[in-house]
C-alpha cells in the first residue's frame, strides 16, 4: 500500500482523486473553470461531499460550459435549487452564473483563462516540501493576491482559502507531503 497524504483517507473516491488529479497541473480552461466552481460550492463543507456530487454538478451545469451557464435564467436557477444531487444553496448557484460571466470576460482579455490564472505562480507549479500535513497552509500571499484579483474581476466565493485549495487542485502548487508517493510524480509534471 503506497503512502499518501493524510487527508486522502480510506474512501475510494478520495483515494482516486488524490492519486489521479490533486496537484496535477491543469491548463485546460474548462477544467480550470470546473475546479473554480466546485471549490466555491465546497465552502463550509467537506471536499468529499463535492467529489460525491461531481457527476451531478457536471450534468446540472452542462459540463461546466461557461457559455451555457451564463445564460441560466431565474427559472433554471430555481430548478437547480430543487436538485438534491447538488448543493442547493442559492448564493453558490447564483455565483456560478456570475463566475461564468467573469470567466468569459477574463478569457477574452487574456486569450485563455489558463494564461490569466497561472500568472499567480509565474506560469510554473510551486514545489513545496512539507513533511507533515499540518505544515500545509490554508492560504498564502499568492492565494490572497489571486482572491483579490478574481474579486476585482467580478468572481464570488473566491476567498484566499478557497483560492489556495483551488491552486492545490489545479496543480499550481505541489502540496503532496514528501513521504507521499505522489510528491515526486507530481513534481516531475511541473518541470
Amino acid at each position: 500500500m503506497p503512502h499518501r497524504c493524510g487527508w486522502a483517507g480510506p474512501d475510494p473516491i478520495y483515494i482516486d482523486y488524490h492519486d489521479q488529479e490533486w496537484g496535477v497541473p491543469v491548463y485546460d480552461d474548462r477544467l480550470l473553470f470546473e475546479f473554480l466552481i466546485l471549490e466555491g460550492a465546497q465552502a463550509g463543507l467537506s471536499w468529499i461531499t463535492i467529489l460525491k456530487k461531481r457527476d451531478a454538478y457536471r450534468e446540472a451545469f452542462h459540463n461546466f460550459n461557461a457559455e451555457k451557464i451564463v445564460r441560466f435564467s431565474r427559472t433554471k436557477i430555481e430548478q437547480l435549487l430543487q436538485n438534491s444531487a447538488i448543493i442547493r444553496n442559492r448564493l453558490k448557484i447564483e455565483s456560478a452564473v456570475d463566475n461564468a460571466r467573469a470567466f468569459l470576460l477574463l478569457r477574452e482579455q487574456y486569450d485563455s483563462f489558463s494564461d490569466y490564472i497561472w500568472q499567480f505562480v509565474d506560469g510554473r507549479p510551486i514545489q513545496n516540501y512539507w513533511k507533515d500535513d499540518r505544515q500545509v497552509p490554508a492560504s498564502t500571499k499568492r492565494s490572497e493576491a489571486m482572491s483579490r484579483d478574481l474579486k476585482k474581476h467580478g468572481f464570488c466565493f473566491v476567498g484566499p482559502t478557497i483560492c489556495y485549495a483551488y491552486m492545490q487542485a489545479a496543480g499550481m502548487v505541489n502540496d503532496h507531503i514528501t513521504t507521499c508517493y505522489r510528491h515526486t510524480q507530481v513534481k516531475k509534471l511541473g518541470n
